[in-house]
């Protein structure tokens, strides 16, 4: 469970036959590393560029595997449980291998160029019969920027439909290399009031605006993706700025709700992180969504999912 090698990406996940993450039926490459820390961050094991260990106490059989091999101590039974020493830990993954209960599963790994257009291939007749293609997701893109240009270039290279769901935030140089290569971005906006996007999220919201200004100046396909949290940004005051940002930006496609909802909880506890706060956010009812759409659409704000049980399933961030 090393650091990526030159050349070569490291990942949590690829999703295949993705309906949620652009057009027709895609290939979702999920990458590690993520440069905001937002509170109710759906994907907590997109955020650091290192391998992590998930630890699940009630699948354990009691087997003794991982006691037998982990050279560091950090497993151990106490008051009867099995629990995991994360300050021993030191994430090598001895324990993983051969855990079949799956108490235990090692998360990020390092993959190839070639590797991810292998599945790719696969894929593509489920892209011709829908439009689909390949979609790089995270954690943040652009934060292993060498490989997912190499990555690009290859499926443009051959013809795939390319999109990328950023959070907007870096160096603006790589998001003009990264125009051609891109059919379209799926832009996430969460928050419109600098003071409280860099409390939430943990980094200013100016750059990611102009970022997202560039893409819009030079011809890119955008679509804005908005997150919204029930008391943190799911106010009238920012959707009046949504609104103001797209009548200002006319040539982007629309934006999709995405509705908070609590399954990243679930994996903080499982990879030994901090919730954040995220177990006193409430998700929204199928009221409160549709109430969010008709704000949006009073607004004469374009929303690409126009009912709360489109808008339901969009969570990822």
């Amino acid at each position: 469970m090393s650091e990526p090698a030159a050349g070569l990406g490291r990942i949590f996940e690829i999703q295949r036959c993705s309906l949620h993450d652009g057009p027709g039926i895609r290939t979702t490459v999920f990458l590690q590393g993520c440069p905001l820390h937002c509170v109710w961050c759906h994907n907590p094991e997109g955020i650091p560029v290192r391998p992590l260990i998930s630890f699940q106490a009630e699948r354990c059989v009691g087997c003794g595997h991982c006691f037998n091999v982990c050279p560091h101590g950090a497993h151990a039974i106490v008051e009867g449980l099995h629990v995991l020493d994360r300050q021993r830990c030191e994430v090598c993954g001895t324990c993983v291998d051969d855990c079949y209960a799956r108490a235990i599963e090692g998360v990020g790994r390092q993959v190839s160029v070639a590797e991810v257009m292998d599945l790719v291939r696969r894929d593509r007749p489920f892209y011709q019969a829908s439009g689909g293609g390949l979609t790089l997701s995270g954690g943040e893109p652009t934060l292993q920027f060498p490989f997912v240009l190499a990555l690009l270039g290859a499926a443009r290279a051959e013809g795939v439909h390319c999109c990328v769901e950023t959070c907007g935030f870096g160096p603006a140089d790589h998001f003009a290399r990264l125009l051609p290569l891109v059919d379209l971005f799926l832009f996430d906006v969460k928050e419109t009031d600098e003071q409280r996007h860099l409390a939430y999220t943990g980094v200013p919201g100016a750059r990611i605006l102009e970022n997202l200004r560039l893409l819009h100046a030079q011809g890119g396909r955008v679509r804005l993706r908005l997150p919204l949290i029930p008391g943190y940004n799911a106010r009238p005051g920012h959707f009046a700025a949504v609104a103001a940002l797209v009548h200002s930006l006319p040539g982007l496609e629309g934006v999709e709700l995405m509705p908070y909802h609590r399954l990243g909880t679930g994996k903080r506890e499982r990879l030994g992180l901090e919730t954040g706060g995220q177990e006193e956010i409430d998700p929204p009812t199928e009221g409160e969504v549709a109430a969010w759409i008709a704000a949006f659409a009073a607004l004469g704000v374009k929303v690409l999912n126009t009912t709360a049980a489109e808008a339901a399933p969009l969570g990822r961030e």
